[in-house]
């Protein structure tokens, strides 16, 4: 892998997807945007993983609620971007690309949310600052996404999206362990994560002005205009099915955490750790899986990455108390985000012509999200209702259907990323 000047980059074909491939015996590159876009992640994630690593423990053991206002809550946090996404992809299509531009609005509102959490210590209150925070994620991710697709050789999309995910997950990796220091070495632990994570914010919100070129830039071959192209649902109807109903049974991190806190009995004190297993492996496997499904084929490998969620299921239904099970469990966990969330953007982009790229992007993204609010909802009800055993079942015997009907209805387009 190289860096390749973005003004090298071949010439793409005017077709929506191009069909030509670098020569023989060259290493496909990955564009200088994907490693800024990356380093934005990174820090943001720091930022973002700072939060989500005592959010858990803060909102249950601090504030004391429920399972089912947990699930609440996290299904606010993680679904309700899918409300923006829609209308942030709308926006940076239009006059010509404003991807960069939706991008800052997007980290910027989020950044502006960690300082809210603060001041907010009822339900209410909670659940605004949340909603607020992802209606910035939700802003943000498909234009950022699109920015990846267009500066990114077709054959080599899965490469670049596992390039950018690794280094995202890298700041996943450093944000538990930064909030771990902090709940350690400080008096009013979870007010100096919340301060430290908006500083963090900030950084990344500056570098993302600074280095990120803007989509006009990003990808040179797509700078002649073409005329406005309608709207084409065929290309997105099976990714989004397919998403959506995996997205109905993917069980939230914050769930999966706590099951493993209350099945070994991990102190407080050591619940923010538990995240750095998954990014562990997320970051390492992020790359090869993102080169595989070049070879391979996406969908084999999206679908694949569920097999891996299934197996976590299992492992947390057997009630074992194993020292192997939390390295298990983690490791399976990580290698099912390697194997599915820029494996999925890197499959979905096929057959999206660049002007419709981040919209199209979005429409993938939002069925995905509306699942997997669905998902926190449901599963916090049933905790409630009958135990987290009965409730991880169900999600179990959920994603196994939803996995055997996604493997028949996935996208059987040709693989223009094969390896030459």
């Amino acid at each position: 892998m190289y860096v390749a000047d973005s003004r090298a980059t071949p010439s793409a074909p005017t077709s929506a997807e191009p069909a030509a491939r670098p020569r023989a015996g060259r290493r496909r590159a990955v564009g200088p945007t994907v490693f800024a876009l990356g380093t934005v992640s990174l820090i943001t994630d720091v930022s973002s993983e700072m939060v989500t690593a005592v959010l858990p423990l803060y909102l249950v053991a601090g504030l004391g609620l429920s399972p089912l206002g947990f699930g609440l809550l996290d299904g606010v946090y993680n679904g309700f971007s899918a409300l923006v996404r829609l209308v942030g992809g709308r926006f940076a299509d239009s006059g010509g690309g404003r991807h960069k531009t939706v991008a800052v609005l997007g980290y910027g509102l989020s950044a502006l949310c960690k300082p809210l959490l603060l001041v907010a210590g009822s339900l209410p209150l909670i659940g605004a600052v949340l909603a607020a925070d992802r209606t910035g994620k939700g802003l943000r991710t498909a234009p950022r996404d699109a920015l990846i697709s267009l500066s990114s050789e077709p054959a080599a999309r899965g490469r670049a999206f596992g390039v950018h995910r690794a280094m995202d997950t890298a700041g996943a990796l450093l944000g538990p362990l930064v909030a771990f220091l902090i709940l350690r070495w400080t008096v009013d632990g979870y007010d100096a994560v919340f301060t430290v994570s908006f500083c963090v914010a900030v950084l990344g919100v500056l570098v993302l002005v600074l280095f990120v070129p803007s989509s006009r830039t990003a990808a040179p071959a797509a700078a002649t205009p073409r005329p406005a192209a309608k709207p084409d649902v065929r290309p997105l109807l099976r990714p989004t099915v397919c998403a959506t109903l995996l997205g109905l049974a993917t069980v939230s991190d914050a769930f999966v955490y706590l099951l493993l806190q209350r099945q070994l009995g991990v102190p407080e004190r050591w619940f923010a750790l538990l995240p750095l297993g998954t990014a562990a492996a997320f970051l390492t496997l992020a790359a090869p899986l993102g080169r595989l499904s070049d070879r391979v084929g996406a969908w084999r490998v999206f679908l694949g990455g569920h097999v891996a969620l299934l197996a976590v299921y299992g492992l947390l239904l057997t009630h074992a108390h194993s020292p192997v099970l939390p390295y298990a469990v983690l490791l399976l966990h990580g290698t099912f985000y390697a194997a599915t969330d820029g494996v999925l953007m890197a499959a979905a982009s096929a057959g999206l012509p660049e002007a419709r790229r981040s919209s199209g992007l979005a429409v993938v993204q939002t069925g995905q999200a509306l699942a997997r609010f669905g998902c926190s909802l449901g599963f916090g009800a049933a905790w409630t209702a009958w135990g987290d055993r009965t409730a991880l079942g169900s999600a179990a015997v959920l994603l196994a259907g939803c996995a055997v009907v996604s493997y028949v209805l996935r996208p059987t387009t040709p693989r223009t990323e094969a390896s030459t």
